[in-house]
This record gives structure tokens, C-alpha cells and sequence, in this order.
């Protein structure tokens, strides 16, 4: 079962107090999502999520602490706009959880997971008309090598695009995993699955992750209240660079007023940077998935 990674550390860093309302921007199995509701007992939690059983499943498990929650079924690059229709423009938290969700991984038949064979699929919503198997047979070599570089950092690149174009039709993942070894040297097939960082391109390309989650991360900065939070955790240095780079911009002086003797009050900055954390040394040796994860945690300062 699912896991939330760096729970505890979430909650802490929230600061809610039983009359928040809080956005849980990656609803998934409602790991965060559950604990978030039985501290907010009088104000309102409100969950994005587009995958229909995560959503099934969250409802369930939500139901048995409380009703004041909604959940949203929507991609959360629509967060302002959503809550707009719900008369909400300002809120006490946000959390945005990056990694996709174990259940996910788990159901062969969503393509995501590269030790089980499947359709390539990899869409998080299963309406969404891109699959990766569109990604595989239409994308011509120079595409295939944009993604895999810039989204899998992959150093194999040039080589497994090509082995791709050679080889199509490909309709399955472990037809994939097999043309992906082939185009890598032994030694690097030994050292880490060699599929797992094509995979991980592919999966942000169906989904347009890196876009999706810059547009919603300056949207939930917008929207949370004076001494409120927005929490992050991040699965890979691509959105991890993103959040850093943004929460860096919106706390930092202009660097123009950086030679004032004093920097009048209205130029201050509107966020305070609060740190970043990674998972304790526990939680890793419990949850493998964990290893890579880490929170940055931004609070809004001044209106």
C-alpha cells in the first residue's frame, strides 16, 4: 500500500490549526490528505486528484474522518480558477506531492512501472488523449532526444532514441525496457535499472509535468494567506531545480535595492524561505520510495 513520504514533516511544517483551510494539490491515496483533515476539524480541506480510482479510494477513507473536504477532479494547473468557482480566493496551506503514487506503480496496466508488462500508457488522467505509446511511435529521433535529455538526464540518450526508431511498433513496456537495455553498455545495465530515467522522461512528457507544476506553484503562492504555507516535496532534481528557482525569486530583495542602506518596507519581500527537509534515516529504511524526497517550505510573509 501507498505510503506518504516525509508525512510527519509535512504536518509539522503546515501549522494547521483545526480552522484552516487547506489545498492538498496531489490528493493520490490520501496519505497527507487524512491526517490534514483530522487537525482542521472546523475549517475545509480541498484535494486535487484527475486519476479516477485514487479519487474513489480517497473518498472512502476521507469519509470515515470527517465531510468538510471536497475533492476536485481536475489537473491542479487549474487551482485558482477551481477554488474561484468555490469562492475562494485565499488559503492556509498548500501541498503539492510530486511522486507518483505506489498504487500507480503497482497497476500493471497503467504503464508506469518498468518491472511489469503493460500498454504504455503513463497518463495520470485516464481521459487525457497523449499516451506514451504515442510518445514512442510518432516522436521522430530529435523529439525522443529533447525528452530524454532534458527530462530523464539520461547520458544513453542518442543511443536508445535510435534503438527506438529501429525498433517500432512498440506496444508494451517490457518491449520497451528490452530496447532500452540493449542500447546501454553492460556495466551501466548492472550499476541501476536502466529504463528507470526513459521512463521517468516519457511519464513528464505525457503529462507536461514541469509546466503544469511551474504555472500551479505561482498560482498557490498567489493564494495563501498572510503566515500561511506552501510545502513541496520533490522526487527528482527537475521539479526540485523548478521550486528552488521560484521560492528563491519571490523571497529574495531585488537586487537593485540590495545597495540601500535600508530597503523600504513595500519592497520587502512577500515569502520567507522556512528551509528544506529531507526524509530521516527511519523513514528510509521503511519506505525505499522515500530516498529521493525532499520538502521546501515557503511561508507568505506580507500581502
Amino acid at each position: 500500500m501507498h505510503k506518504s513520504v516525509l508525512l510527519e514533516e509535512c504536518i509539522c511544517h503546515l501549522s494547521l490549526k483545526e480552522d484552516h483551510v487547506i489545498v492538498d494539490c496531489t490528493l493520490g491515496y490520501a496519505g497527507h490528505s487524512s491526517e490534514i483533515l483530522k487537525r482542521i476539524s472546523k475549517g475545509k480541506l480541498y484535494a486535487f486528484d484527475q486519476d479516477q480510482d485514487a479519487i474513489q479510494f480517497s473518498n472512502q477513507k476521507l469519509n470515515q474522518i470527517g465531510s468538510n473536504y471536497e475533492i476536485i477532479q481536475s489537473n491542479f494547473v487549474h487551482l485558482k480558477e477551481e477554488l474561484s468557482k468555490r469562492g475562494i480566493s485565499h488559503v492556509d496551506g498548500i501541498l503539492f506531492d510530486l511522486g507518483v503514487s505506489s498504487p500507480q506503480l503497482d497497476e500493471a496496466d497503467r504503464g508506469f512501472s518498468f518491472h511489469q508488462d503493460s500498454k504504455l500508457d503513463m497518463r495520470m488522467d485516464q481521459n487525457a488523449s497523449l499516451t506514451a505509446e504515442e510518445v514512442i511511435n510518432t516522436y521522430s529521433y530529435e523529439e525522443l532526444l529533447r525528452i530524454f535529455r532534458m527530462y530523464g538526464e539520461e547520458k544513453y540518450s542518442a543511443s536508445i532514441a535510435s534503438g527506438i526508431i529501429k525498433n517500432r511498433p512498440i506496444s508494451t513496456t517490457m518491449e520497451l525496457v528490452e530496447i532500452i537495455k540493449n542500447h546501454v553498455p553492460e556495466k551501466y545495465r548492472r550499476e541501476k535499472h536502466p529504463a528507470r530515467k526513459i521512463f521517468q522522461a516519457i511519464r513528464i512528457e505525457v503529462n507536461d509535468e514541469l509546466n503544469v507544476f511551474e504555472q500551479a506553484l505561482y498560482q498557490a503562492l498567489d493564494l495563501i494567506s498572510v503566515g500561511g504555507r506552501v510545502c513541496v516535496i520533490t522526487f527528482h532534481s527537475l521539479e526540485d531545480k523548478i521550486c528552488k528557482k521560484i521560492f528563491k525569486e519571490v523571497s529574495n530583495v531585488d537586487s537593485i535595492l540590495k545597495s540601500l542602506p535600508i530597503v523600504p518596507e513595500e519592497l520587502q519581500p512577500k515569502y520567507k524561505v522556512i528551509g528544506t527537509f529531507e526524509p530521516k534515516k527511519e523513514e528510509l529504511e521503511e519506505n525505499n520510495r522515500a530516498r529521493s524526497a525532499k520538502l521546501r517550505v515557503i511561508e507568505r510573509v506580507k500581502r
